[in-house]
């Protein structure tokens, strides 16, 4: 009774055992252990497709006012007010401080009582000249009447032109005091400091009590600057190769380090002419362009008790408005050119290829079939490896059909961060290489076996 429970038991064994050969045998051959490698260069691989482009130069710099005036004083002296502080805004021709007046206002005094006195002269000059004048009419008519002698006249005479000349030197002399009176009463003027714009104190160097130099005599003090914050740019240097691309009026997008997260919007209003350069003579020379480009967003629009805030509005729809100041960092992505619907395929699908070294293994595998004519030819010719053939390096991309790929030229335009344009090579639904780069960019050749598995690509990008 005990035999068919035994043969049951051993049927099991037998069926469980052969599932298990057969399931590893699916795995090995899955695996590879056996049966040969699967035929073809594993690749991933993407489809062209129609798409808009918008080409974008990246650059970074720093945030500064668009208008800013450096306030140096013409005079010099210690500052006795200051009636400013940093980030205070001001109107035009408002105060902003004093330089001590007590040199200048004397200087005034003592040029003002120089004209009273040259001005005296003047008159008493005038008088000699009525004068001198008189007497001469006098000795005129004696003279031609015969009553004085010669030399009478000819003193006369004299006298009276002197006269005219001291007086015709002291009306110079009293232009000349009050040409000097003038520039004094200015002086003292220029000690007061008005504020030449509407603006903020965006710098302040000074103290009251401190003193300055004026810039009359030398390279005067920088006291303070005045800008307008409603008004901002992005300074930013842009590479020569980039350079060539961007044009007044290109839109940007500006990304601000203070406010990661949000991007405001600008224009390019200025481009450099002449280049800045930095590591000059050296294997590290850099070769840029100074570009501002306009924030055209909203900011810096509120003030409260005459200092900036930033403000946000109220209510469940919050505009937020950034406070920029001076010199904080940013960069940009301006925007040169935009072209919509065109064939596209990721940046990674181009790569280049040497065309002479094509050319090469075709002549070399041609002379190898030509061996026997060649060993009849009476020229003599340097070997084929011992010619170096000059760069023909061209861009290209592989297109998959039927496991197969095929090396095709392309003409290529404007790229952004993902795609780039195909002006003639590729039609929009082909299914084109894209990895890995290694098979890409070296082992990849036209007419090679290839097996597509984009899924294990996708796992290991993740």
């Amino acid at each position: 009774m005990a035999k068919p429970n035994s043969n049951k038991k051993t049927l099991i064994i037998i069926i469980s055992v052969i599932v298990g050969f057969l399931a590893i045998g699916m795995l090995g051959k899955t695996l590879g252990w056996y049966g040969g490698k699967p035929k073809g260069k594993e690749v991933e691989t993407a489809q062209t497709k129609l798409k808009t482009i918008t080409s974008i130069v990246q650059a970074s710099g720093k945030i500064q006012p668009e208008i800013e005036v450096i306030i140096t004083p013409d005079v010099s002296g210690e500052i006795t007010e200051l009636y400013v502080h940093e980030g205070d805004m001001v109107k035009k021709n408002d105060i902003l401080l004093r330089i001590n007046p007590d040199v200048y206002q004397a200087s005034v005094d003592q040029l003002r009582a120089n004209v009273l006195s040259m001005k005296a002269n003047l008159e008493t000059g005038r008088a000699n000249l009525i004068r001198s004048k008189a007497n001469f009419v006098r000795q005129k008519e004696l003279f031609e009447k015969k009553l004085v002698a010669e030399m009478d006249f000819i003193t006369a005479n004299a006298s009276y032109e002197a006269d005219k000349a001291s007086l015709k030197s002291s009306e110079y002399t009293v232009q000349n005091a009050e040409a000097q009176l003038d520039r004094a009463q200015k002086e003292l003027q220029r000690t007061t400091i008005l504020a030449p714009i509407d603006g903020t104190i965006s710098k302040l160097n000074v103290e009251k009590g401190e003193r300055v130099v004026g810039a009359i005599q030398m390279t005067g003090t920088e006291v303070l600057r005045i800008a307008r914050l409603e008004q901002m740019e992005v300074q930013v240097k842009v590479n020569e190769n980039d350079i060539v691309n961007v044009a007044f009026g290109d839109s940007a997008a500006i990304k601000v380090d203070s406010y990661p997260g949000r991007s405001f919007q600008g224009v390019v209003t200025e481009i450099a002419n002449s280049a800045t350069l930095t590591g000059s003579g050296t294997t590290e020379q850099v070769t840029d362009y100074d570009v501002k480009i306009r924030v055209i967003a909203v900011h810096n629009t509120a003030a409260s008790k005459g200092r900036l805030i930033q403000t946000v509005s109220k209510g469940e729809s919050k505009l937020f408005v950034p406070n920029f100041k001076p010199g904080m960092s940013g960069s940009v992505d301006i925007k040169t050119e935009t072209v919509t619907e065109v064939v596209a395929v990721p940046i990674q699908a181009v790569t280049v290829r040497d065309y002479s070294k094509l050319k090469k293994k075709r002549s070399d595998k041609s002379a190898k079939s030509d061996s026997t004519s060649a060993a009849k030819d009476s020229v003599i010719t340097p070997p084929s490896d011992l010619l170096i053939p000059k760069e023909d390096l061209r861009r290209v991309v592989f297109v998959v059909a039927d496991g197969k790929v095929q090396m095709r030229e392309v003409q290529t335009g404007i790229s952004d961060d993902t795609h780039i344009q195909i002006l003639s090579g590729l039609e929009a639904g082909e299914q084109v290489v894209v990895g890995s780069y290694r098979v890409l960019s070296n082992d990849l050749s036209d007419g090679d076996d290839v097996q597509v598995n984009n899924d294990k690509f996708k796992k290991i990008n993740s």
